[in-house]
């Protein structure tokens, strides 16, 4: 099939304004967030409507041997959704229906294309919460939550998406449509496909539709923020917390050189004081004296810990600032130039180790390195500064960015918390999984998608 044929069977597909071929715009759906991710000049972007439309955009493209990269709103940070030279970028943006919210069941199916924050507004007015909340999640969709198993602030209490999501609904390379998962709260029939899915960074499918698991809404949280001296006293302070036992709704833990930047960029001293090695941000969604009761333990552990400050508050919104502060980060950061962020999750035993690392990289290189993450789950984001106009400062971040990744690995570590492997950590996938495991990813592929029509070349060659 030519060319011209296939983007006239995409045009019957999905409608003539649903393909975009005009270079300039189409540009404009090429890459996620990742500068240093490969990308390429995409045949066409489309822009289907529903599940029978991506079927038929499926069936067209297979057809045609013309690979297919299914993208959301483009917030990754991995370059999994990056386009190759001549692919169909497949945007579900406009399959943005909350199709149901079941109150009773607490759950909610949705389409891939709806907003995190949308549906986390929608059943608040049920009473229920929805707990995945990406840094992005004013932005992000859920469809590229699920490709790629998106974390977020909440992680240390409720978990990435896969332990939200009940069920799938999926179109195959075949163009069948596949359903996953249930609306119960238990059932174990069957290899668990959903999860399968889950993270796959649409290398096996696309993800038409969702069924999530719902919670009830949280109370109204109480935060407690800690200064240290010390990295290593901030990863002690970590590890007893964990240890004794406490699951805080929210741990962040931001260095010195964040903190620096915010303070700047706010200017305010986010409650840290001059000097300030490390800051740990705890809430507590409890509620009442639960929540009181929590705070005042972490508090304590902190000061035991060696924190030169560590204050608890109840106040919305002061609590509110804090985690503003924190949210801040990557805009603050741009001051001081372009950014592009690691993604490194290590034992919550080893962070201190990890942003000591990460300071002797940024003196080596000779580039700003500020290191925030999620400390409840070991979860770090280192993100380096460079000027994007330097090719010298480029390669820099690049080496960087890779000796970052070593650093995880060799804290017994993972080269991805919640970003995902995309087009940018192959190798340090391979590397960190051994030839096995790849080989394993390979035969899933091979099984799922002979023709190898979604997303070749990202997570695995």
């Amino acid at each position: 099939m030519d060319t011209a044929a296939l983007i006239d069977q995409l045009k019957a597909a999905v409608g003539a304004d649903g393909v975009l071929t005009d270079p300039d715009v189409t540009a404009g759906y090429s890459r996620d967030m990742m500068p240093l991710a490969p990308v390429g000049s995409p045949l066409a972007v489309v822009l289907p409507s529903d599940t029978e439309q991506v079927r038929q955009v499926v069936l067209a493209c297979a057809a045609a041997g013309t690979p297919i990269v299914p993208r959301g709103a483009g917030s990754g940070l991995s370059g999994g959704a990056n386009a190759i030279d001549g692919c169909v970028v497949l945007v579900t943006t406009r399959m943005n229906k909350i199709v149901e919210i079941d109150a009773d069941n607490r759950l909610a199916v949705v389409e891939p294309g709806v907003i995190n924050l949308d549906l986390r507004q929608a059943v608040e007015k049920h009473g229920l919460f929805y707990p995945p909340d990406p840094s992005s999640y004013d932005w992000c969709t859920i469809g590229g939550n699920l490709a790629t198993n998106a974390g977020g602030l909440c992680c240390v209490k409720y978990g990435v998406t896969t332990d939200s999501v009940l069920g799938l609904e999926v179109v195959l390379a075949n163009g069948d449509v596949l359903r996953t998962g249930r609306r119960t709260v238990k059932g174990v029939a069957g290899y668990d496909l959903t999860k399968l899915f889950v993270g796959s960074e649409g290398t096996l499918g696309v993800i038409t539709q969702a069924t999530l698991a719902l919670r009830p809404l949280p109370k109204a949280p109480g935060t407690m923020v800690a200064s240290f001296s010390s990295t290593a006293a901030a990863g002690a302070a970590v590890s007893r917390i964990v240890r004794e036992g406490l699951v805080p709704s929210l741990m962040e833990i931001m260095d010195a050189a964040s903190i620096k930047a915010v303070e700047q960029h706010l200017n305010t001293e986010v409650g840290a004081g001059a000097g300030s090695a490390a800051l740990l941000i705890c809430q507590s969604d409890s509620g009442g004296e639960a929540a009181l009761q929590e705070l005042a333990a972490i508090e304590q552990i902190c000061t035991d810990s060696g924190a030169d400050l560590a204050y608890s508050t109840t106040d919305l919104e002061e609590g509110r600032m804090l985690l503003t502060a924190r949210r801040a980060v990557l805009n603050a950061l741009e001051v001081y130039g372009s950014w592009l962020t690691d993604d490194v999750c290590v034992p919550r035993t080893r962070i201190g180790e990890l942003i000591s690392g990460c300071e002797e990289i940024s003196k080596r290189c000779g580039l700003v390195i500020a290191v925030v993450g999620h400390a409840g789950d070991g979860n770090m984001h280192p993100t380096i500064v460079y000027d994007a106009s330097s090719p010298e400062q480029f390669a820099k971040a690049q080496q960087a960015f890779d000796e970052i990744l070593e650093v995880g690995l060799r804290l017994g570590g993972t080269v991805t918390g919640e970003h995902g492997v995309g087009k940018i950590k192959r190798e340090w996938l391979a590397r960190e999984i051994g030839p096995v495991g790849i080989e394993a990813h390979r035969a899933i592929k091979k099984a799922l998608d002979p023709g190898s029509v979604f997303n070749p070349g990202s997570m695995f060659s």
